[in-house]
Order: structure tokens, then C-alpha cells, then sequence
């Protein structure tokens, strides 16, 4: 990772939710390909966490932004406080870590994430000069779809089951 160029992005979000709904969502990685497919292509757990703590569980991903290429890296949860937020380290076509943190606000949770990682794909290493505006629009887009997601997860989670719904005789 020396000498790699260096990304950092911060991501707000501000949903009409509960923190525990949205870290329910977030801090289950194999649902993304689900509720965000529009940049989760696969999501496979590649080492199941440690039983005592918790830790150490390695998820691999495949994405995809508006731009016509994909990524392949893992992730591996190194921290988390439930509900506030959790913490991940991530390697392959990224190097870096993310940070979840969410705060409720009344009826709204502010969600914010700190995304810092240096490019190993050869795309995103050797073209930093010229196109870091245009990787970073890459990396807003992504994130505006996962908002509208993400919303769209939560009403379905609030939705009554089908069939469940009480009728009068």
C-alpha cells in the first residue's frame, strides 16, 4: 500500500429510521447484492467470524459503479458497537478501511461513512492524476444508489407480510 494513491470519501446519509434498523441492515453483508444491486454484484462470506468475539469475519464483493469496470476486494469487520456504527478493513483492488457511524436524531438517523483506501487495480492506480474527479464521482453515485436503497430496505422491512394483514369476517 506505500506509495499508492490515496482516496478519501465522506458519505452522509439522513434516514427517517432508527439507528438499530439501519445497523441491522449494514452489518449484514450478505443481504448488499440484495438491497443495493445496483453496485453489489456478488457478496460471498469468505471466513465466518470468530465464535467468542465476533470478529474476524472475511466477506469477498464484487462491484460495480457507473463506470465501465468492476472491483474485487474483501472486507473484514474489525470493530463494531451496535448500534452506533462498526468498523472494516478492506484488501484486493482497494486497500484501506471504511467506517460506518450512525447517530440517532429524533425520528432520523444520520448516517455517516469515512471511506479511505489507496487503488490497487491498475485503472484506479496509475489513472489517479488525470481522472480522480471522475473516480470520486464514481464514488458519489455509488453511494447515492445505496441511500436510495437502503430507504427502500427499510420500508420494505416495516411492510406487513403478505397474507398477515387481519380481516373482518
Amino acid at each position: 500500500m506505500a506509495g499508492a494513491p490515496e482516496y478519501a470519501f465522506l458519505t452522509h446519509w439522513r434516514l427517517k429510521a432508527t439507528a438499530q434498523e439501519v445497523f441491522d441492515v449494514l452489518s449484514e453483508p450478505l443481504g448488499l447484492a440484495r438491497w443495493w444491486p445496483s453496485v453489489y454484484l456478488d457478496v460471498r462470506e469468505l471466513e465466518p467470524a470468530d465464535p467468542v468475539t465476533g470478529r474476524g469475519r472475511v466477506i469477498g464483493v464484487h462491484t460495480r459503479g457507473r463506470l465501465p469496470y468492476t472491483l474485487r476486494w474483501n472486507f473484514t469487520v474489525t470493530d463494531s458497537t451496535p448500534p452506533h456504527g462498526f468498523r472494516l478493513v478492506a484488501h484486493g483492488d482497494f486497500e484501506g478501511t471504511g467506517v460506518w457511524s450512525l447517530g440517532q436524531d429524533g425520528e432520523f438517523v444520520d448516517v455517516t461513512y469515512d471511506w479511505r483506501i489507496s487503488a490497487e487495480k491498475p485503472l484506479l492506480r496509475y489513472g489517479t492524476l488525470v481522472f480522480r474527479p471522475i473516480f470520486a464521482a464514481n464514488h458519489r453515485w455509488a453511494m447515492a444508489r445505496g441511500q436510495e436503497s437502503l430507504r427502500r430496505e427499510l420500508e420494505r422491512r416495516r411492510a406487513p407480510a403478505a397474507g398477515s394483514s387481519y380481516r373482518l369476517p
